[in-house]
């Protein structure tokens, strides 16, 4: 079979056509098209590709197609093999947003998403409930509650250093206590 661009980009178009799932799914169906029908690799490189593939970050159906587009046409052929691999995800996204807009604009969607969001907060109410029942159980930790509280409502200290600290206080605290409760047994 002819290697050009515009046949990888077929072949890839019409995998990722198909391709519903995630990385998994995609090694029957590059091995049926890829190995059986057009003979443009084999079998081994296929799942050496998949292997790299999912061993990079990113999706592995792209990295798969980035390095089978490359061996069969250099730098071409893998533009030509993501391409068509990623472009039906895509053009289904699109179409997906323009019909997802036209029903949210309806009345009933609309009543739909504020129950939804009345129950989204109802459920957070009860998870910062439980949370803080197991959590915040003496006045050190009714202090770190405040204190990180305080911090994350001013705005100006990052949260990743507001948690990290808290982690710190706490490890510290606690070594302090064991220390203080071991003299007292002694």
């Amino acid at each position: 079979m002819d290697k050009n661009f515009y046949s990888i980009f077929k072949t890839f178009f019409k995998v990722g056509t198909m391709l519903l799932g995630g990385g998994y799914v995609i090694l029957p169906l590059l091995t049926s098209e890829l190995v059986e029908k057009k003979k443009w690799i084999t079998s081994d490189e296929l799942c050496e590709y998949y292997a790299l593939g999912a061993a990079l970050p990113g999706i592995i159906a792209a990295n798969t197609a980035i390095f089978t587009g490359r061996k069969l046409l250099g730098t071409r052929g893998a533009i030509a093999a993501v391409t068509g691999m990623i472009l039906p995800a895509f053009i289904s996204i699109i179409i997906l947003a323009y019909l997802f807009s036209a029903i949210v604009s309806i009345p009933t969607v609309q009543h739909i998403f504020w129950g939804v969001g009345v129950g989204v907060i109802v459920l957070l109410f009860m998870a910062v409930k439980e949370m803080w029942t197991k959590s915040v159980t003496d006045k050190f930790t009714l202090i770190i509650y405040l204190a990180s509280l305080i911090a994350t409502l001013s705005g100006k200290i990052p949260l990743p250093l507001i948690i990290i600290a808290s982690i710190i206080i706490g490890i510290l605290w606690q070594q302090y206590e064991d220390k203080k409760k071991s003299k007292e047994e002694l």
